[in-house]
C-alpha cells in the first residue's frame, strides 16, 4: 500500500495533469540546485512549474488523467508543466539547455500525444502567443486601413481642387 505522501504527490499531479497545457520532459542529471532553481524562476514567468517528481508517480498520475506514458520515463526526469501559453517555456528551455547542457530535453505533451525531443524543439523555434497575435492583427487591420485610405482619397483630392480654385478665385 502506497504511504499518504506519495498518494498526496499523485493526486496533486493528476489535478495538474488534467488542467495541463502541455508538458516537457527532460533529464535534469548533473544540474546544480542554483541552475535547477534558475530554470524554475524563468517558467514561473509564463505560468509553468519545473517539478521533479519520481517516474512511478508521474506515470501513475498520468494513468490517473487518463494520459498513456508510454516509454518516456527512464532515468532521472524532470516534468515541466506548462498552465499557459505552451511556445513560451518550450523557448525558455531550449535556450537554457543550449547553455546548460546537462539539461537534456527528453519528450513533449502537446495535443493529447507524446513528441519526442525535435517537435519541442521546433516548437521553440515558433513566434511568441503575443507576437502572433499581433501579426495577425495588423494582416486583419491592413485592407481596412487601405479601404478606409481609398475613401479618404476622393475626399483629400476633391478638398485639394476646390482649395485650388479658391486661391485662384482670390487672386
Amino acid at each position: 500500500m502506497p504511504n499518504v505522501r506519495n498518494r498526496e504527490i499523485v493526486k496533486r499531479l493528476t489535478e495538474k495533469f488534467k488542467l495541463m497545457k502541455g508538458l516537457i520532459l527532460t533529464e535534469y542529471h548533473g544540474l546544480t540546485v542554483e541552475e535547477l532553481s534558475e530554470l524554475r524562476l524563468k517558467l514561473r514567468s509564463f505560468n509553468s512549474e519545473y517539478a521533479v517528481v519520481k517516474n512511478t508517480l508521474s506515470e501513475i498520475a498520468l494513468k490517473e488523467a487518463g494520459i498513456e506514458a508510454g516509454k518516456n520515463f527512464c532515468g532521472p526526469t524532470a516534468l515541466i508543466i506548462e498552465n499557459g501559453d505552451i511556445i513560451s517555456p518550450a523557448k525558455v528551455v531550449m535556450n537554457f539547455a543550449r547553455i546548460h547542457t546537462k539539461l537534456k530535453i527528453r519528450a513533449g505533451f502537446l495535443e493529447g500525444k507524446f513528441v519526442d525531443a525535435s517537435v519541442v524543439e521546433k516548437l521553440s523555434m515558433l513566434p511568441s502567443r503575443e507576437i502572433l497575435m499581433v501579426k495577425m492583427l495588423g494582416s486583419m487591420n491592413a485592407p481596412i486601413t487601405s479601404f478606409v485610405n481609398v475613401l479618404v482619397a476622393n475626399i483629400r483630392d476633391l478638398v485639394t481642387v476646390l482649395d485650388a480654385i479658391v486661391k485662384k478665385q482670390a487672386a
